[in-house]
C-alpha cells in the first residue's frame, strides 16, 4: 500500500476531487434546468426573433425558471425551444410574451403558467398564447407612425389658417366665421353704442330697485317677508315632528301601524267594491214585434244586468196589445139555435202593461232563465249557434192558461237584430199569433261610443 501514500496518487486525487467540485458548482451555477433532469420542455413560433439570444434566461414574473435551448426557422416562422423547471406549472392555457431589456435592443421571454384548473401541457409541446412586443423596434415604428401623423395635423393647420386654403379645410372655415363674427360684434356695438349704454343704465336701475326693496322695513317690505316666511318654516317643522312623534291623527296613520292597517284594509274594501260595480256590464233591450193575427203592435224595454260571464237579472215593462182578450157570442138572426153552428164568436184585445223578472244562468251556447214573465210565473231556454249571431228561445209562463212562446233572433250589426216567432202556440188564452219584429241591444261599450261621439 506504499502507492497510496506515493506523491503522484495524492496529486492525481487532488486533481480529481477539485474537478468534481468545479463541475458540481457549475450545474449550479447555470440556469438550464436540464441538468440532473429536472426540466420540462417547449416551444413556440415568433414572426421575429430579433433579440432572443440561445441560452439566454427565461423568466416568470421577473424570476429565472429556464433557458432559450434552440432558435431556428420553420416554416417562414422563428422557432424558439425552451427548457423551464419541473416545479413550474405549465397548463394548455400558458402564454408567452416577449418584453424589451434595456434599450439596445436586447429581448427576453416571459412565461406565464396559465390556469392552474386547466390540463397539464405536455412535454415538448407548442405554446399558442404568444404576444410580440415591447421590443426598440416596435418602439421606433410606433413613433414614426406619430411622427407622420403630426406631419400630416401641422400640415392641414398650415394649410387651414393659410389665405387660399380658408376655405378648404373645416378647421379654415371656423377660423374665418369666428373672425367675421367678431367684426360683426365689433361693427354692432360701435353702431348701437347709444343703446348699449341705454342696457348698462337699465341694469343700473334695476340694482337700484332691488337694493330699496332689500332695505325696505316696512310691513311689505323684503325683510318682513322673510321673516313671515322663516316663521312658517318653523311652524312645519314643529308639524312635522309631531307626525314623526306619533302626535294627532296623521301622526298614528304614519306612526301607528295598528292604524295604518286599518286603513289599508277599508281602502281594500273600497277597491274591491269599485271594481266588482266597474266590472258589471248594463245593456238595455228596445224590442218591438207584429202580431199577425192580431194586426198590432208589441213593445218590450228592459234591462240586463250582469255582473260576471256566467249569470245575469233580466227586467223589462211589455206593452201587449193582447193583454186582455175577451169573447162575446152572436146568435144568427133567423130560427131558433139548434146547435153552436148557430153562433158566431167576436174576440176584442186590449192593451195592458206587464213585467218580467228573470235570473239567467249561462252554460257555454245555452241559457237557463226562470222568473217572473209577463205577470206570470215561468222558465225559459236560449241557444246561441252561428258564432252567437242566432239566437233561439223557448218560454212557458201563466201555468194556469199556459202560454208556450218560441223565437228566433237574428244580430246582424252591432246591437240590432230582426225577430220572428209564435206565440200562445196552445191557444190558451185566445192570443195565438205568429209576429215578426226588430230590436236594439246596447251594451256599456255601445253607450260609451255613442256618448263619446256626442261631445
Amino acid at each position: 500500500m506504499n502507492w497510496l501514500r506515493a506523491a503522484e496518487f495524492k496529486v492525481g486525487l487532488l486533481v480529481i476531487v477539485v474537478g468534481s467540485l468545479i463541475a458540481v458548482m457549475s450545474m449550479q451555477v447555470s440556469e438550464d434546468p436540464s441538468y440532473l433532469g429536472r426540466s420540462k420542455k417547449a416551444w413556440f413560433l415568433l414572426p421575429n426573433a430579433g433579440g432572443l439570444v440561445k441560452n439566454s434566461a427565461i423568466r416568470s414574473a421577473g424570476i429565472p425558471v429556464g433557458v432559450i435551448k434552440d432558435i431556428r426557422l420553420q416554416d417562414g416562422q422563428a422557432r424558439v425551444d425552451i427548457t423551464v423547471k419541473s416545479d413550474v406549472p405549465l397548463t394548455t392555457s400558458a402564454g408567452i410574451e416577449i418584453k424589451a431589456q434595456g434599450i439596445l435592443g436586447d429581448s427576453h421571454v416571459e412565461v406565464y403558467p396559465g390556469s392552474p384548473t386547466d390540463p397539464p401541457l405536455p412535454d415538448n409541446a407548442q405554446i399558442l398564447n404568444v404576444k410580440a412586443g415591447g421590443s426598440l423596434e416596435n418602439l421606433v415604428q410606433q413613433v414614426g407612425e406619430v411622427t407622420s401623423s403630426l406631419k400630416a395635423v401641422a400640415k392641414n393647420l398650415e394649410q387651414a389658417t393659410s389665405e387660399n386654403g380658408t376655405r378648404n379645410h373645416i378647421l379654415g372655415r371656423i377660423v374665418k366665421n369666428v373672425e367675421t363674427i367678431t367684426q360683426d360684434l365689433a361693427q354692432m356695438t360701435t353702431e348701437n353704442k347709444d343703446k348699449v349704454g341705454d342696457i348698462v343704465n337699465d341694469v343700473q336701475d334695476i340694482t337700484t330697485s332691488l337694493r330699496e326693496v332689500m332695505n325696505d322695513n316696512s310691513d311689505t317690505g323684503l325683510k318682513k317677508t322673510w321673516a313671515r316666511l322663516a316663521e312658517t318654516m318653523k311652524n312645519l317643522d314643529e308639524i312635522t315632528g309631531k307626525i314623526n312623534r306619533g302626535e294627532g291623527t296623521i301622526g298614528k296613520l304614519i306612526s301607528d301601524e295598528a292604524t295604518a292597517e286599518k286603513v289599508d284594509s277599508a281602502i281594500d274594501g273600497l277597491n274591491n267594491m269599485v271594481g266588482a260595480a266597474s266590472s258589471i256590464e248594463t245593456a238595455f233591450d228596445f224590442r218591438t214585434d207584429y202580431l199577425g193575427e192580431v194586426g198590432n203592435w208589441k213593445t218590450t224595454v228592459g234591462v240586463r244586468i250582469q255582473p260576471g260571464l256566467d249569470r245575469y237579472y233580466y227586467l223589462a215593462v211589455v206593452d201587449d196589445p193582447v193583454g186582455l182578450v175577451e169573447t162575446t157570442r152572436f146568435q144568427y138572426s133567423g130560427a131558433p139555435p139548434q146547435n153552436s153552428g148557430d153562433y158566431y164568436e167576436k174576440k176584442t184585445y186590449e192593451n195592458k202593461l206587464k213585467f218580467t223578472l228573470l235570473f239567467a244562468k249561462n252554460f257555454w251556447d245555452l241559457t237557463l232563465k226562470g222568473g217572473v214573465i209577463e205577470n206570470g210565473g215561468g222558465f225559459g231556454v236560449d241557444y246561441y249557434f252561428f258564432r252567437r249571431k242566432m239566437k233561439a228561445t223557448v218560454e212557458a209562463f201563466d201555468f194556469t192558461r199556459t202560454n208556450l212562446r218560441g223565437n228566433i233572433s237574428y244580430f246582424f250589426y252591432r246591437g240590432l237584430y230582426l225577430n220572428a216567432g209564435w206565440n200562445d202556440a196552445f191557444n190558451k188564452n185566445d192570443a195565438s199569433s205568429s209576429y215578426i219584429g226588430a230590436g236594439l241591444l246596447l251594451t256599456n261599450d255601445d253607450l260609451k261610443l255613442l256618448l263619446t261621439k256626442g261631445l
